[in-house]
C-alpha cells in the first residue's frame, strides 16, 4: 500500500476524545483501564490512522498566507465535491447550486426536519439507532418512532416494510431519517431495499433526510447507492447529507454539506440553517476538503476500505471460532462492529454492563450498545492497525470471555 495504516498514533494529550475523554462522560464514554493495561480506543467513531498527507499539505499552503478574514466558498470547493460524488457514487447532473454547507450532519438533519415538520411531530427512524439521531431529535422536540431492523436467516439486518408502513400510518408520520450505510449495523442497502423504502415514503408523502456520511467507507464488492438516485420522486423529496470528516477523520475541523435538488426545498433548508447565524464554513476546513477530495484522496480511500475490510474479516472470523455466544453481521460499510452478546450473557449469568466493564478494565475501550437501542449489544470501532485489533480480541478472549 502507498499509505500508512500500520503506525500507532500517540494521540493521548493531543485533544483526542477517544483517549482523553475516557471516564469524563458517564454513561457515554468508557472508563479508564486498570493499572498494567494500555488503552485500545474502540468506541467513538473516529479513526486511529495518520491523516492523508494531501490534507495537511492543503491546510499548510493556506496557513502560509497571513490573512484569515471573511471569505466565500471557492469554485474549487464545489468542483471537488462534484468530482468526488461522480467518481465515488456515479452521480451525474450535480452542480454547485445543489450543494449547501452545514457545520455538521446532525445540524443538517435538524435544519431539514424543521422545514418538514412542526416541533412535537413523530419521525420514523430505524433501530438500532445512531445515538446522534436520538439526542438531536429529542433535544429539538421531535418524537422518534422506531422501526426495528430484523436479522434474517443469514444474520443480515433488513428493513421490515410492513412495520414501517404500519408505523407511518398509525402515527401520521411525514418525515423519516434514513441512514445509508447504516450505523451501527454496517448495512449497505441494496437497490431493491432502497427502492422499497422510497416507494413507501412516496406512497405516504414522507419527506426524507438521508445521512450518507459513511458512504465512502464501503466493503470491496459492495456499492453505495445515493438515495436521491432511486427515482425522480426520491430526488425531490430527499435531503442528503455528506462530509469528508468520517472518511478522512476530520471531525475536529468541522464541516459537512447537503445535496438538495428541489429548488424550493433547498431554499427553505438554507434559510433554516442560517437562522442560528453560526452555520458558516471555516476556511481551513474548506481547504481540507479540497485536499481530501483530490486524486490522492481517491487512492487513500480505496486503501482505507481494503484495510478496514481486512480488520473486520479477521475480527469476525476470530469471534466465530473463539468467542462462543457472541455474534455480529460482517459489516458491508462503516468500520463499526455491532456485537450481539445475548447468548453469552445468558449462558454466563452476566449483564451487558458487567461485560462492558470487564473489557474496559483490560483496556478495550468499546462502547455500550444500549444507547443505540441494542439491548445486549456492544459497538466496536475497528479503524485501527490490524495488530491492535488483534491485541484487543486476544485480551477479550483471555480476560473477559474466558469465564
Amino acid at each position: 500500500m502507498k499509505y500508512d495504516f500500520t503506525t500507532i498514533l500517540h494521540r493521548q494529550g493531543q485533544d483526542a476524545v477517544a483517549l482523553d475523554g475516557l471516564g469524563t462522560r458517564p454513561g457515554f464514554s468508557p472508563e479508564p483501564p486498570k493499572e498494567g493495561f494500555d488503552v485500545i480506543p474502540m468506541w467513538i467513531a473516529d479513526m486511529n490512522f495518520p491523516v492523508l498527507p494531501a490534507i495537511q499539505e492543503a491546510i499548510l499552503r493556506r496557513v502560509q498566507h497571513p490573512a484569515f478574514g471573511y471569505f466565500d466558498p471557492s469554485g474549487a470547493y464545489y468542483d471537488a465535491i462534484v468530482g468526488w460524488q461522480q467518481t465515488r457514487n456515479g452521480v451525474t447532473g450535480l452542480t454547485a447550486e445543489h450543494i449547501g454547507y452545514e457545520n455538521g450532519v446532525l445540524g443538517g438533519v435538524i435544519s431539514a426536519l424543521n422545514v418538514f415538520c412542526s416541533r412535537g411531530d413523530q419521525v420514523l427512524v430505524h433501530s438500532p439507532t445512531y445515538i446522534g439521531f436520538t439526542r438531536s431529535l429529542q433535544n429539538n422536540g421531535y418524537h422518534i418512532v422506531h422501526s426495528p431492523l430484523i436479522r434474517d436467516e443469514k444474520g443480515i439486518w433488513r428493513m421490515d416494510p410492513a412495520d414501517m408502513e404500519r408505523k407511518l400510518v398509525e402515527n401520521n408520520i411525514h418525515a423519516a431519517v434514513f441512514c445509508s450505510p447504516h450505523n451501527p449495523t454496517g448495512r449497505v442497502w441494496e437497490r431493491w431495499e432502497a427502492e422499497m423504502a422510497m416507494e413507501l415514503f412516496r406512497k405516504h408523502d414522507v419527506m426524507v433526510v438521508s445521512d450518507e456520511i459513511w458512504s465512502d467507507i464501503i466493503r470491496p464488492g459492495c456499492k453505495h447507492l445515493p438515495l436521491q438516485s432511486i427515482s425522480e420522486d426520491a430526488r425531490n423529496r430527499t435531503v442528503a447529507l455528506y462530509a469528508p470528516s468520517k472518511t478522512f477523520n476530520l471531525a475536529g475541523l468541522v464541516g459537512s454539506y447537503h445535496i438538495i435538488y428541489n429548488k424550493t426545498l433547498r431554499e427553505r433548508v438554507a434559510k433554516e440553517a442560517s437562522l442560528c447565524h453560526y452555520n458558516e464554513m471555516n476556511v481551513l476546513s474548506m481547504h481540507a476538503l479540497i485536499g481530501a477530495y483530490g486524486p490522492e484522496g481517491q487512492l487513500w480511500a480505496d486503501e482505507l476500505c481494503e484495510t478496514i475490510a481486512g480488520n473486520l474479516d479477521w475480527a469476525c472470523s476470530f469471534m466465530g471460532e473463539r468467542l462462543e455466544g457472541v455474534s455480529a453481521m460482517r459489516p458491508e460499510g462503516t468500520y463499526m462492529l455491532f456485537l450481539d452478546c445475548s447468548r453469552w450473557c445468558q449462558r454466563h449469568g452476566k449483564t451487558i454492563g458487567e461485560l462492558l466493564k470487564a473489557g474496559w478494565d483490560v483496556g478495550v475501550a468499546w462502547q455500550d450498545g444500549r444507547m443505540f437501542h441494542g439491548p445486549c449489544h456492544i459497538r466496536m470501532n475497528l479503524a485501527l492497525p490490524l495488530f491492535r485489533v488483534q491485541e484487543a480480541f486476544h485480551r477479550l478472549e483471555r480476560y473477559v470471555f474466558a469465564g
